[in-house]
């Protein structure tokens, strides 16, 4: 024998250099090739199912964000320019600018008040300002208050078959917190013995405050003609209340905040303004 023997087939091409692959590897291999495309394939859908998603949460956050804005500033924009045009349209401005004019302050009447009759739906009988309320214009009442005819458009609402303003019972408004102008948005500041001033076109009423809570909607007994005595109807009231309710807390309506006050005098428009509007901004 020489030393040397014939290669076995196959026996070589196992240990052979790495660097160089057998057939047998390069077959190997080619399934491999052949396996990929697939599983690629799939992670290609999965990354565009995630993609569309991604771009349809996009494009709801955007239109979430822009119907807030909507809904929490143009509202009030349109609420405050919508309100603002009936109080100049029907001149309830007119008593508080005159008075400033002449200087004249009324002289407090405790005696029983005119009280005018309770009018039809959606007229825009009498106007309201709150002294603590500074910066806030004038808001004007009108009678109902749902909120596509009278609360979103008008401001505040006058609940019917309630007292009328200086009427024997109680004088029931109701407005929003949040949105459409928010005529009552800072009903939480109010504290006991702050002037509210009410007027139709010939009389001012002046109440102040007495107390406030937080209930539930459900809580009609709120409105009723005496709040803490449920056998008073309107025929038997002896006190001239007034009642203003708005949603609690911001932004929900889960619960109402509730503000009372008790009529503390009236006087003739055509005398002048109440001390309490005084200096007030229009």
């Amino acid at each position: 024998m020489s030393g040397t023997h014939a290669p076995v087939p196959g026996f070589d091409d196992v240990f052979a250099d790495p660097g160089t692959p057998s057939r047998r590897a390069r077959h190997h291999r080619s399934d491999d090739r052949g396996t990929r495309p697939n599983r690629r394939g799939f992670g290609g859908f999965v990354l565009g199912f995630v993609g569309v998603v991604g771009e349809l949460l996009i494009t709801c956050g955007v239109l979430l964000l822009a119907f807030l804005g909507w809904q929490l500033w143009w509202t009030d924009v349109e609420g405050n320019r919508e309100q603002a045009a009936v109080v100049e349209a029907g001149g309830w401005n007119d008593p508080i600018e005159q008075g400033q004019e002449t200087g004249g302050i009324v002289t407090p009447r405790y005696d029983d008040p005119p009280v005018i009759e309770q009018p039809e739906y959606l007229t825009t009988f009498a106007s309201m300002r709150v002294p603590r309320w500074d910066g806030e214009p004038t808001r004007t009442i009108t009678q109902g208050t749902d909120r596509p005819n009278v609360l979103n458009p008008l401001g505040v609402g006058h609940y019917d078959g309630v007292a009328m303003p200086g009427g024997l019972g109680n004088f029931a408004l109701a407005a929003h917190r949040t949105t459409y102008g928010k005529p009552f948005n800072r009903v939480a500041e109010l504290q006991e013995g702050d002037p509210i001033v009410v007027w139709t076109q010939d009389t001012w009423y002046v109440y102040r405050v007495i107390g406030s809570d937080i209930v539930y909607p459900k809580d009609v007994w709120t409105i009723q003609p005496d709040p803490w005595d449920e056998t008073v109807t309107n025929e038997t009231a002896t006190r001239r209340l007034i009642t203003l309710t708005s949603c609690h807390p911001m932004y929900s309506a889960r619960e109402r905040y509730i503000v009372w006050g008790e009529l503390d005098y009236w006087a003739p428009t055509s005398e002048g303004i109440p001390a309490e509007l005084e200096g007030v901004e229009l």
